[in-house]
């Protein structure tokens, strides 16, 4: 079953073209990351899911159903959502928020406060907001996202402010999360994090959806050369791959196309004076950039033909 599904999905704002024919299909289970620079559509999408507005055209659905419905009310309680910037009532404490918002979601006081435990609150439950710092504002708003066991989780920016512990805490709460079933839709710029913990990848730019799949998808569609080290000092290198070398503070560096990868891994394990090969695939930021670029070029030639 599709958890949500956006199909062929715009949002304008009078003059402003918000998304452009965005189609999203994630099952249940599945953690997307949600890329793109300011502006690009990324937080109109999640409201779009959320309900909060509705499309100027196309379908959305989340559980099968349309969220911007007078009868969501019931599968709102099934979504957790985080918002890039928290913002709490300074004289509650870290308890009165989160029971506040349990009230709100149906869930007991004992489910709140073991949610606070579990983003490293409970020690801090009974102090007020305005002594909180900036991280553990954002550890608050990610417990009341979790309140109630959701199915769909929307994160934007989750781990602003959070420490590298934090952090790590944090998504290793998101592979449990995703373990028992829950779809999670990540918003992030910092990409090196989140790398390893999504299933796949859509990247925005302006509104519409310049790529989408695993990361392994995106690197067959960009094509990106992969990055081989050597280590030692080999005596000469097989007339191949001659003209893909370069060389590096760190050794012997070939940029070859991932698809001659094993042919190349071949030749330079036997070669004499080589002790180690590093092997660096094209990453997420190397991918999102190689996207962005793309799709500004396209549109600078777009506008000289025009």
């Amino acid at each position: 079953m599709n958890i949500v599904e956006l199909e062929r999905v715009e949002k304008r704002y009078r003059e402003v073209h918000a998304l452009r024919g965005v189609d999203l299909y994630l099952r249940q289970g599945e953690v997307l990351g949600l890329f793109g620079h300011n502006g690009a559509g990324k937080t109109t999408a999640i409201k779009l899911m959320l309900g909060v507005i509705q499309a100027s055209a196309g379908e959305v659905r989340v559980f099968g159903r349309r969220p911007d419905t007078a009868n969501a009310r019931g599968l709102r309680r099934q979504i957790g959502f985080l918002p890039e910037n928290v913002s709490f009532y300074d004289q509650l404490t870290g308890q009165e928020v989160l029971g506040y918002f349990a009230r709100l979601k149906g869930v007991s006081r004992h489910h709140s406060l073991r949610i606070l435990e579990q983003v490293g609150l409970g020690h801090a439950g009974q102090r007020r907001i305005k002594t909180y710092s900036k991280g553990m504002r954002q550890r608050l708003g990610l417990a009341q996202a979790l309140l109630g066991e959701p199915k769909l989780l929307l994160l934007d920016e989750p781990t602003v402010g959070l420490d590298p512990i934090a952090t790590r805490d944090f998504y290793q709460h998101l592979a449990l999360l995703k373990q028992q079933g829950c779809t999670v839709i990540l918003c992030s710029h910092v990409l090196p994090g989140v790398e390893k913990y999504i299933d796949r990848a859509m990247i925005l730019g302006q509104g519409e959806a310049l790529a989408e799949g695993s990361l392994e998808q995106l690197r067959q569609q960009a094509a990106l050369p992969m990055t081989l080290t050597l280590q030692g000092a080999p005596v000469s290198l097989p007339a191949p791959w001659v003209d893909y070398a370069q060389a590096g503070g760190d050794g012997l560096r070939l940029r070859i196309p991932i698809g001659q990868k094993m042919a190349c891994l071949r030749q330079l394990t036997h070669l004499p004076g080589v002790t180690d090969i590093d092997m660096q695939l094209p990453s997420l930021e190397d991918l999102y950039s190689h996207f962005i670029q793309h799709a500004a070029s396209d549109r600078r030639h777009l506008m000289e033909e025009c």
